[in-house]
C-alpha cells in the first residue's frame, strides 16, 4: 500500500474515532484537556466585546490546537451548527502548541455589526490537531473537540424568559417527565439556568401528587445552560421523574434565582 493512500486510510480512522468519541459523549476534560469557561457572553461594544478562553493540556506530549468559529442558527430544541462562519468573532492566536501541564489563553472578541438586532449565537471549538508522525510511521490518534457557545446580545437588552406550556413526555427508559415550553420575547437571549423552575404535578381529579423546584446551579447539572434565543419558543424536556404518567403538568419560572 503507497504511503499517500495509508495516510488516507488512517485520516478517515482519525475522523470516525473522533465522531464516535462524540457520540458517545466522551469526557475530554478527563483524558485531554480542560477548557474554562464553555458559555461565553459578549456585548457589541466597550469591555464586554472581550472575554478570555483557557486552555489547559493535561497529556503527558505538547498538544496542537486550533480554535474554529461557526455560526449557529435557532431551533425547536436549542440551536445548530451552519457550517458557516460569518466573520465576527475575532480569536487570537487561532492555533497554538501547549505543553504537558501548561495553559494557554486566547481572546474572544466581538468585531460584528453594532447595532445588533437580536442576539446572535456561535460555535468557538477548541479542536486538537493531529500530529504529524515521523516518515513511514503510521498511527491511531484519538482527537478532542471542545465546543464554546459564544453568544452575542445588543447593549442593554435583557431576556424575557416565560413558560408557555408543560405536558408530560418521556425520557429514553419510558419513564414520565416533564417538557417544559419556554419562550423568550426579548430581542436577548436568556438562559433557564439564571432562574428556578417549579415543576407540580396534578392527578386527574386535580389532586396535586408532586412539587419540586429546581435552582439554578440544580438545572446546569441535569439540563445543561438552557440557553433560549431571542424570540425563540423552544421545549426542554427535564429529567426529574414523575410518580404518574397521567393528570397533567405546571410549570413556573422565576428569574434570578
Amino acid at each position: 500500500m503507497g504511503g499517500a493512500k495509508v495516510r488516507n486510510t488512517i485520516r478517515k480512522w482519525l475522523l470516525r474515532i473522533a465522531a464516535f468519541a462524540a457520540a458517545v459523549g466522551l469526557s475530554g476534560a478527563v483524558v485531554a484537556m480542560t477548557v474554562q469557561p464553555i458559555v461565553v457572553n459578549l456585548s457589541t461594544s466597550g469591555k464586554g466585546m472581550t472575554q478570555v478562553v483557557t486552555v489547559e493540556n493535561t497529556f503527558a506530549n505538547p498538544l496542537p490546537v486550533e480554535i474554529r468559529v461557526e455560526d449557529l442558527s435557532l431551533e425547536p430544541d436549542g440551536v445548530k451548527g451552519t457550517g458557516k462562519d460569518s466573520g465576527d468573532l475575532l480569536v487570537f492566536p487561532v492555533q497554538a502548541m501547549i505543553k504537558p501541564g501548561e495553559t494557554q489563553t486566547f481572546r474572544v472578541q466581538y468585531v460584528g455589526n453594532p447595532d445588533l438586532a437580536k442576539s446572535k449565537h456561535y460555535y468557538a471549538t477548541v479542536a486538537q490537531l493531529p500530529v504529524e508522525l515521523p516518515h513511514g510511521q503510521s498511527a491511531i490518534q484519538i482527537l478532542y473537540n471542545f465546543q464554546i457557545l459564544v453568544s452575542v446580545s445588543p447593549q442593554g437588552a435583557k431576556p424575557d424568559l416565560k413558560v408557555t406550556g408543560a405536558s408530560i413526555g418521556h425520557d429514553p427508559a419510558g419513564k414520565p417527565v416533564p417538557v417544559v415550553t419556554l419562550s423568550n420575547a426579548s430581542n436577548a437571549h436568556g438562559y433557564l439556568s439564571q432562574g428556578r423552575l417549579r415543576i407540580v404535578e396534578r392527578d386527574s381529579a386535580g389532586k396535586e401528587v408532586f412539587r419540586r423546584t429546581l435552582s439554578g446551579p440544580e438545572i446546569q447539572q441535569t439540563i445543561g445552560f438552557g440557553l433560549v434565543g431571542a424570540g425563540q419558543t423552544r421545549k426542554v424536556q427535564v429529567p426529574v421523574e414523575l410518580p404518574q404518567d397521567g393528570g397533567s403538568v405546571e410549570a413556573q419560572f422565576t428569574p434570578g434565582g
